[in-house]
């Protein structure tokens, strides 16, 4: 799972909001700290790339849907037709991401049984496509 730019801010709230107890003042502060920190640059790299990746990827799946429905069942046109976008937040994206990624997934299925190796191998790759849009990258470990 990816987090979205809300998620990382709500665990930037979560690991500050309480006080430590002072006997765990010195190290436990030092890795609130750092968590903070990662959890920081994570929503920045979020904040850049999220929207943008959503609205790629939703685009991309309704292509693919609608491509598909003429050999495989006008159901995946309608399922494309079913998660509208115009509506930018990062809830509405993700909700109507969640209908198409299932859509997907189900003609995913039908292709495998049809052994249409062609489809196959663009769903895989768009599988990846999808995985990279949303990457977070991880700073190097200190010391390393």
């Amino acid at each position: 799972m990816t987090p979205s730019l809300p998620d990382i801010l709500v665990g930037n709230f979560l690991c500050v909001a309480e006080p430590p107890p002072p006997e765990s003042a010195g190290e436990f502060m030092a890795g609130k700290v750092a968590v903070v920190a990662l959890l920081s640059l994570l929503a920045a790299q979020e904040a850049e790339r999220g929207l943008a990746a959503r609205v790629w990827e939703n685009a991309t799946l309704r292509a693919v849907l609608n491509e598909a429905a003429p050999v495989y069942g006008q159901a995946f046109a309608a399922a494309a037709s079913d998660a509208p976008d115009g509506d930018f937040t990062l809830a509405a994206l993700d909700r109507s991401n969640a209908v198409l990624r299932r859509s997907l997934i189900a003609l995913h299925e039908v292709v495998e049984v049809a052994r249409d190796t062609a489809r196959d191998q663009a769903i895989l790759r768009l599988y990846q496509d999808m995985a990279h849009a949303r990457r977070l990258d991880m700073p190097p470990l200190p010391g390393r």
